[in-house]
């Protein structure tokens, strides 16, 4: 009898290590990697930066003209300045999207 408990006991164990390592497997690492990460700071923060800086120098040249037409500036404020710039400097480090 103490056989057939230890086997049963045994064979509940491999079932529980079992499926506690298919749900660790089934996780994806959703974290940038450290390329992704320098290739960020490097390269796409300075032209997040320059697209920040072009388009509110285009933002000041448009405005007088949405104000003669009548329109508010928020749109093209919003366009040029304030998406480049939360692109360069909210979002998470080496995150694209």
């Amino acid at each position: 009898m103490s056989r057939i408990h230890t086997l049963a006991f045994a064979a509940l164990l491999a079932l529980g290590i079992g499926s506690a390592q298919a749900q660790v497997s089934d996780e994806v690492d959703a974290t940038p990697s450290a390329a992704a990460m320098a290739a960020d700071l490097i390269l796409v923060r300075p032209l997040g930066l320059v697209a920040t800086v072009l388009g509110a120098g285009l933002f000041v040249v448009q405005l007088p003209l949405s104000l003669v037409q009548g329109e508010p500036p928020s749109e093209p404020a919003r366009r040029l300045v304030v998406e480049p710039a939360r692109f360069t400097f909210s979002r998470p480090l080496g995150d694209m999207e």
